[in-house]
């Protein structure tokens, strides 16, 4: 069991990185278009994704809700 936790734990360290990297990357490419190096890829990859779901619209509701998930959790 204490093999899984610690797994568990380094997940969780790595989402603790990655999160406000992903939301500043949607950020900036809302802001600076897709066109935008490293920031248009993972922008063009959501907007993909999200893509599937709806709008475009919704993209910009699911990186305000990321964005305040991050600062909720601090």
């Amino acid at each position: 069991m204490e093999i899984l936790s610690k797994i568990k734990d380094f997940f969780n360290n790595i989402i603790e990185v990655l999160m406000p990297i992903v939301g500043a990357s949607i950020l900036l490419g809302v802001i600076f278009g897709p066109e935008t190096p490293f920031v248009g890829d993972i922008y063009i990859n959501i907007k993909s994704i999200l893509g599937l779901l709806g709008e475009d619209g919704l993209l910009a509701l699911v990186s305000i809700i990321i964005i305040l998930a991050y600062l909720k959790k601090d």
